[in-house]
C-alpha cells in the first residue's frame, strides 16, 4: 500500500526483511528438530544459528533471484555463504518451498490479526464511550432516507458497537483458522521428513499443525481469513454512511472534527466536508476487492500449483495494511465527532409531530376503531401536515372522528418523547452486559 495509507507496524509485517527473519526461523527450528531425530549432525543444526542476529541483505538475496528465478533457493544460497557452505547443507532437508512459503504466509496473518484486534478493541472502547455518552439524545430513526420514529444517538453507536463486537468475534476465528503451518515435504506425505519437524517449527512460531497439506496449505483456510476482513470493511462503511449522512447541511446532526487551519476546499471557503467518512468508504472496497481473488485460490490443482501466490503477495499486505489504516481512521472519527443535539430536535419536529402517527394508530385500535379505518384516519391528517405544513397535533384535535374514539387528553397524551425511548436502558444491557 502506498504511505498515506499504511501505519508502520503493520506495514513491518510484510517487509521483506521480515519474511526472510521468519523463512530463517522456520529452516533453523526444522534443522534443530532434524538434529533431535539424529538425521542431521547437531554441530550442523547448531552453526545455521550463527546467523541468529545477522541482518538478512535483501538486495543481494534478489539478486540472486534476479538468477536462480527461485525465491526460496535465492535465500537459501545467502543463508549458506553467511554460515557456510557446508554446515548449511542439511538445510532444508527432506522441505519444499511452499512449506516455507506458506508457514511464513499464515505467521504474517496472525501477526496483523493480532494488530487488527488491537485496533478493533480501540474502536469498540470508543463507540461504547459516545454511546454512553449519548444515551439519551433523541434524533429521528429513518427508513427509506425518510422519519419514522424517535430512536437516541446513543442507540445508533450501540448498533456500531455490536456490530464491531461481532466482527472482532469473527476475526479471532479466523485468526484461529489461519494459524496453522506445514512443513510436510513435496506433495505433503512426510516421505522425506518426519511430521515431528512439523510439529517442533509449528511450536516455536506459535501454529498449530496443519492437518493434511498436500504441497501447499488449504486455501479455504485463507478465504474464509480475507472475507472477514472484507465483512470488517464493510462495517467500517456502514459507520461511515451515516455519518456522511448526518454531516450533509440539510441534516447537520453530526460532523467530522474540523481542526484549527484545517481546509474544505480550494474553491469554496465555508466548505467543511466529511473527507474522513468518505476516505473510509472508498478504502473499504480496496479491502473487499480481495475477497473474491481469495476465494477464487481455493482452487487449485491437484496437490500444488502457484496461482495463488501472485495474488496472496498483493492481498496479503494491501488488505492488512488499509485495513489497520481503517480502523484507527474511523476510531479517531468517533472520539472526535461532533454531535449537534439541538439539530436533532430540530430535525425531528420539521414535520411537526408526525413521527407519533403509529402511537396514534395503535390507539384508535385499542379504542375499538378497525385497524383500516383507524389508517385512514390518521393517513388522512398526515397528509395535511405534508401537503399543507400543518401541525399533527391540531390537525387530530380538530378532527372530530378521532376525538370522538379517543379524547383530546389522550391525543396530547400521545406525543411524549419519553414513550419512544422507555426501554433504552433494556437495549444498553443487552449490547454492554449480556448475560
Amino acid at each position: 500500500m502506498i504511505p498515506r495509507y499504511s501505519r508502520p507496524e503493520m506495514v513491518a509485517i510484510w517487509e521483506p526483511a521480515t519474511k526472510f527473519r521468519i523463512w530463517y526461523e522456520i529452516e533453523a527450528h526444522a534443522c534443530d528438530a532434524q538434529a533431535d531425530l539424529g538425521v542431521i549432525p547437531r554441530e550442523n543444526a547448531d552453526a545455521v544459528w550463527k546467523a541468529k542476529d545477522v541482518e538478512f541483505d535483501v538486495a543481494k538475496i534478489d539478486a540472486i533471484e534476479a538468477v536462480t528465478k527461485h525465491d526460496v533457493i535465492a535465500f537459501l544460497t545467502h543463508l549458506a555463504d553467511i554460515v557456510g557452505a557446508d554446515e548449511a547443507r542439511f538445510v532444508h532437508q527432506g522441505m519444499t518451498s511452499s512449506d516455507v512459503l506458506d508457514t511464513t504466509f499464515n505467521v504474517q496473518l496472525v501477526r496483523a490479526a493480532d494488530l487488527l484486534l488491537a485496533d478493533m478493541d480501540k474502536l469498540l472502547a470508543a463507540l461504547k464511550t459516545r454511546a454512553i455518552e449519548h444515551k439519551m439524545t433523541v434524533r429521528i430513526g429513518r427508513s427509506h432516507g425518510i422519519h419514522a420514529e424517535p430512536v437516541t444517538m446513543g442507540l445508533t453507536f450501540a448498533r456500531f458497537f455490536a456490530e464491531m463486537e461481532r466482527n472482532r468475534n469473527r476475526l479471532e476465528k479466523a485468526r484461529y483458522e489461519i494459524a496453522t503451518g506445514a512443513i510436510s515435504g513435496a506433495v505433503g506425505t512426510f516421505a522425506n521428513i518426519d511430521p515431528a519437524v512439523e510439529a517442533h517449527v509449528c511450536d516455536k512460531l506459535g501454529l498449530r499443525p496443519e492437518p493434511i497439506s498436500t504441497q501447499v496449505i488449504p486455501r479455504d483456510r485463507h478465504a474464509m481469513f480475507f472475507a472477514t476482513l472484507g465483512v470488517i470493511a464493510s462495517s467500517i462503511e456502514n459507520v461511515a454512511t451515516e455519518i456522511r449522512h448526518m454531516q450533509r447541511t440539510e441534516v447537520l446532526e453530526a460532523e467530522e472534527f474540523f481542526s484549527k487551519g484545517q481546509k474544505g476546499s480550494s474553491a469554496m471557503p465555508h466548505k467543511r466536508n466529511p473527507i474522513l467518512t468518505e476516505n473510509l468508504t472508498g478504502l473499504a472496497r480496496i479491502v473487499r476487492m480481495a475477497v473474491v481473488p481469495a476465494m477464487e485460490n481455493v482452487a487449485l490443482w491437484h496437490e500444488r500449483d502457484i496461482s495463488h501466490s501472485s495474488v496472496e503477495r498483493m492481498i496479503g499486505p494491501d488488505s492488512t495494511i488499509t485495513l489497520d489504516f481503517a480502523l484507527s481512521r474511523l476510531t479517531g472519527v468517533i472520539e472526535k465527532l461532533v454531535i449537534y443535539p439541538d439539530n436533532m430536535i430540530a430535525n425531528m419536529n420539521k414535520f411537526r409531530g408526525l413521527v407519533h402517527s403509529q402511537r396514534v394508530l395503535l390507539a384508535l385500535t385499542q379504542a375499538g376503531v378497525s385497524r383500516e379505518d383507524a389508517y385512514t384516519m390518521v393517513q388522512r391528517n398526515a397528509m395535511r401536515v405534508w401537503e399543507q405544513g400543518k401541525d399533527f397535533r391540531e390537525e387530530l384535535l380538530a378532527d372530530g372522528d378521532v376525538v370522538a374514539a379517543l379524547g383530546e387528553a389522550a391525543i396530547e397524551e400521545k406525543f411524549d418523547l419519553g414513550y419512544h425511548t422507555k426501554h433504552v436502558d433494556t437495549i444498553f444491557a443487552r449490547v454492554f452486559d449480556p448475560q
